[in-house]
């Protein structure tokens, strides 16, 4: 999809993306850093978009890993299935909240660029819950932000977090969120 017809499509969706734009290919590689080669991982990404990130991550995981991607915009559903022809991914039209109904086991790392920003207090606190319930011990929960609003949030939800600062403009932040 050329940058016009994306910037379009993100903007007409802006209330559920949270962004004007695709993330760059810094935050594309940073946010996608704590993923491995390991074998039979299973991994999840909450804000799926076009895809980009999900490529990103397919590239970096190993042949018998999983990847369970949540979007909940059925037209980037659409376009990433037409996109992405892997095996290992799984598409899945719901949001975040309905990790623990579709992904039975604990997950190796969650990957997120989720707009929390825009979601109540209740729904971002939920989601942050569960997503430190479903991983496994010494995992990542990985989040981009394009502000430094809710890192409170993280650092009290998470056990330790890394804080990487990607770009100026627009500012683009990646939480590295451990649960040991």
């Amino acid at each position: 999809m050329n940058k016009l017809k994306t910037a379009l499509a993100f903007s007409k969706n802006l209330l559920t993306t949270g962004a004007l734009f695709q993330t760059s290919s810094k935050v594309e590689d940073a946010i996608s850093s704590k993923i491995s080669n390991d074998p039979n991982m299973v991994y999840v990404e909450f804000g799926m978009g076009h895809g980009n990130i999900t490529q990103v991550i397919l590239d970096k995981m190993s042949p018998s890993s999983k990847l369970y991607s949540f979007e909940i915009n059925e037209e980037f559903c659409d376009t990433v299935r037409k996109s992405i022809k892997d095996e290992r991914l799984t598409i899945v039209n719901k949001g975040a909240e309905d990790l623990n109904s579709l992904v039975e086991r604990h997950v190796d790392c969650i990957v997120s660029s989720i707009p929390f920003t825009l979601f109540t207090k209740e729904k971002t606190d939920s989601i942050l819950k569960l997503s430190y319930d479903k991983l496994k011990s010494n995992c990542f929960f990985s989040q981009v932000q394009y502000s430094k609003v809710l890192k409170k949030k993280f650092i009290s939800s998470f056990d330790s977090f890394e804080l990487n600062h990607v770009s100026k403009l627009p500012p683009e932040f990646i939480y590295h969120c451990l649960k040991k």
